[in-house]
Order: structure tokens, then C-alpha cells, then sequence
């Protein structure tokens, strides 16, 4: 029996026209469908292929055990979802193993800090990689300004560092992106400040949706939406 492919296939920053044709094409014609999303949520990237799927689409949702219930710190964390990802390689490996092609829906680019490089590390299955526009490439776009320039230093880190680090990183870079913003927004804040660079820092939520939101870090509330990118641009040499 021919083994099935497993895509792990890019979905861009958010809107449906800034997928790749080859994404939509896979998306459309796929009878197994799996994407992440947290319990009781129908999902970030199941929502991004509203009206795309097929009729007879076989969906598989994979629930994370855990996100924000407890510390990162604490070894359950890492203990719940490593059993989690091993669940979801054995189904999609055995779907594979049976001759069927599965797509894993996957926000932004499947390599970039998302769920599925966890899963691509454990399949047996064969897996091809469908590359998307990133979601810091949306949240620069919407802001109408380049993010680097010439020489310029762009540097990405996630608000879940230790707030010592991101203030030496944030003063130490030209240019500078930030994710996983949520409830570390306060520390963020704090850090942004201390480096000095808080006159120049951009809150971009939800990039190229219907509800995107651009304001001064300043201006921004204690919690953010999901979909949060803090951006400094970079100024650096030109003609």
C-alpha cells in the first residue's frame, strides 16, 4: 500500500488571499484535515479555511492538554505535551500508514515558532512543508513602514523571556519584533521602557484580518489579543 504524505501547510498571517496557490490548492481538496486549538475553541487556524474545506472533510482537531494554566517552569508543562504531540503522531502516522494524505493547518509558516515543529520531529510518515507568509511579515505590512534598513539589525524575540533579557536585547538591536505578547504585555511594557525605546514601539493585533488593530505600545491594554506583534523600526542607513 503507498504510504500517504503528511503537508504541514503554511496559512499566512491571516487572510484567506494571502495563502499560497499551492496551500489553497492542497486546503481545498483534502479529505483529512488537522490543526491545533485550545479546548472548547474552534480554533485559530480552522477558522482562517472557513468555506475552503470540502464537504465529505475528515477533521482532526488536536486539543492542547495545557497553555496557560500552568507555569512553563513547572515539569508537568513539558510532561503533558510531549504525551500530547506523541497522541497526535500516532493517529497522523497511522492515517499516513493506511495511504491517506493528510494537510496540517498551520497559522502563519510551519517553521516559524509554531505547534507543528513538534509534530514534524516525531513523524515517521513522509511530510512536505508548504511555506507561509509570516506574521510579522503581515504586522510590518500593516503598518505602512519597512522594519530594517541597510546595516539594520532585526532581532525576534517572545515576551515569555525573563524580563532582564529582553531589555538587553531590545537596547542591543536596530530593529525588533516580538511575539507571544498575551499576558506578558506589563512585562513588555516594562522592558521596552527600560531600554529606552518606548516612544518608537508599535502594537500590531490581528495583521491583514477584518479587525486589525495598530497602536502606541503605550496606549495598549494589560492583555492582548492572540494574534499581538510589537514592532520597532529599524532606522537604519539609506541612499
Amino acid at each position: 500500500m503507498t504510504i500517504g504524505t503528511i503537508h504541514g501547510v503554511g496559512l499566512g498571517p491571516g487572510a484567506q488571499d494571502l495563502m499560497s496557490v499551492r496551500a489553497d490548492r492542497l486546503i481545498r481538496g483534502a479529505r483529512h484535515v488537522a490543526y491545533f486549538r485550545k479546548r472548547g475553541k474552534p480554533g485559530h487556524a480552522r477558522r482562517m479555511v472557513d468555506g475552503m474545506l470540502r464537504d465529505d472533510v475528515i477533521e482532526f482537531p488536536m486539543e492542547y492538554p495545557v497553555t496557560t494554566e500552568i507555569p512553563l517552569a513547572d515539569p508537568r508543562y513539558n510532561q503533558l505535551l510531549a504525551a500530547f504531540y506523541a497522541d497526535c503522531t500516532a493517529h497522523l502516522d497511522g492515517l499516513s500508514a493506511s495511504g491517506e494524505e493528510i494537510v496540517i493547518l498551520c497559522e502563519g509558516d510551519p517553521f516559524f515558532y509554531g505547534s507543528f515543529m513538534h509534530l514534524h520531529s516525531r513523524l515517521a510518515a513522509p511530510v512536505e512543508i508548504v511555506p507561509g507568509i509570516t506574521g510579522m511579515s503581515g504586522a510590518w505590512t500593516a503598518s505602512g513602514t519597512p522594519i530594517s534598513w541597510g546595516d539594520d539589525v532585526l532581532t525576534v524575540l517572545m515576551a515569555t523571556l525573563p524580563e532582564e533579557e529582553l531589555v538587553r536585547r531590545i537596547h542591543d538591536t536596530n530593529a525588533l519584533v516580538v511575539m507571544k505578547i498575551g499576558r506578558n504585555l506589563p512585562k513588555l511594557r516594562r522592558a521596552v521602557e527600560a531600554a529606552g525605546r518606548q516612544d518608537c514601539a508599535w502594537l500590531v493585533e490581528y495583521a491583514t484580518m477584518a479587525d486589525q488593530r495598530i497602536t502606541p505600545l503605550h496606549e495598549a491594554t494589560d492583555v492582548t489579543a492572540y494574534f499581538s506583534i510589537l514592532l520597532i523600526h529599524g532606522q537604519g542607513r539609506r541612499p
